[in-house]
């Protein structure tokens, strides 16, 4: 296919671009950049550090990545931004690059950004994630797989948002949201079960019914966590959505969001 080039552009002749990469009008690329087969630059597009981006990206109009971590622990070393295959990444969305020497930002496969979004230094986001218009992820945010964040979301740092999870927009997140729930306000509070993604992605009913039994024992049963916990792993033993929601909350550092209150 050959690697197309528009003149004006600015690739660095360190770079490494596989077969099939375009790179558009006024983009520069960086010495230490690596792009993988038939990923799309658009127009205006920067990209620098120890950036590698994968396969079959499409990368929109003055987005930039691989730049210093907004960090002031920073000290200028050598640090990374990971992307994998088939994501889109729309314009100009920001992405950072590790605050630590040689720690990764790392962005995973069939990933949608939406335009002005902004992943920090030190983020982990998983595979088939949503992130919509101007979602802001601080610095080291955990987003784990098939999670749908709103518009205008904010997250704070080191929050974990579990697989899943949907968190509507303009919300305020400061603590873990569990995997398959729905989460939003200001701050975020938990809205229940994320009922209809789980039907979406096929999840059969019968483990629909065990996570709705196991969150009304964490969130409305007067327990504890640790009862909760507790009773949860004797009640629905041996079913691997349980045990991962389970063991999402024993490991939370940050806390786990409350269920809202209903007026």
């Amino acid at each position: 296919m050959g690697i197309i080039i528009h003149p004006t552009a600015i690739v660095s002749p360190k770079a490494e671009l596989a077969d099939g990469v375009e790179v558009g009008p006024f983009s520069i690329i960086g010495d230490n950049v690596k792009i993988g087969e038939g990923t799309k630059i658009g127009p205006s597009v920067s990209i620098e550090g120890w950036t590698r981006i994968g396969k079959k990206c499409q990368i929109l109009k003055g987005a930039v990545i691989g730049t210093p971590a907004q960090d002031v622990r920073y000290k200028g070393g050598r640090s990374f931004v990971e992307i994998g295959d088939n994501n889109l990444i729309r314009e100009y969305v920001t992405i950072h690059r590790g605050t630590d020497e040689d720690s990764v930002t790392h962005i995973g496969n069939d990933n949608f950004l939406m335009a002005f979004c902004h992943i920090a230094h030190n983020c982990w986001v998983g595979d088939h994630v949503v992130i919509a218009n101007m979602g802001t992820l601080a610095g080291y945010v955990r987003i784990e797989d098939r999670v749908i964040i709103g518009g205008l979301t904010a997250v704070h740092q080191y929050v974990r948002i579990g697989a899943y999870a949907m968190v509507g927009g303009c919300a305020k997140v400061v603590k873990d949201i569990p995997p398959f729930t729905l989460a939003d306000g200001h701050p975020a509070h938990l809205w229940g079960l994320n009922v209809i993604g789980l039907r979406r992605a096929n999840f059969p009913s019968w483990v629909r019914n065990c996570l709705n039994r196991a969150y009304k024992i964490l969130f409305r049963s007067g327990l504890n966590t640790t009862q909760a916990l507790e009773k949860i792993e004797n009640e629905l033993e041996g079913i691997a959505e349980v045990e991962y929601l389970c063991k999402f909350i024993r490991t939370s550092r940050r806390g786990i969001c409350k269920e809202r209150e209903k007026s």
